[in-house]
């Protein structure tokens, strides 16, 4: 398991937010990579599973504020 940065492709919009959000939960949980390598393989995954569900609701809370956002601005779409 390697615990460089990954490479983020340009296109995917989200994916340094992602990565970002991930960073905040190992580092509030205490892990730095080398940590991480010291763990084993399943209790590293587990971890990175763990930050990755974090990662996903996060995201799931920045893209309905934003969209309420956009609602506000531009005014809901009728129902």
């Amino acid at each position: 398991m390697s615990t460089q940065r990954a490479e983020v492709p340009a296109e995917d919009r989200h994916a340094k937010l992602e990565l970002a959000f991930i960073q905040e939960f190992l580092e509030r949980h205490g892990y730095t990579p080398d940590s991480l390598r010291a763990l084993s393989a399943s209790e590293a995954n587990a971890v990175l599973r763990q930050a990755s569900q974090y990662a996903s609701g996060r995201l799931t809370e920045v893209e309905c504020r934003a969209h309420l956002v956009e609602d506000l601005h531009h005014g809901a779409p009728p129902a």
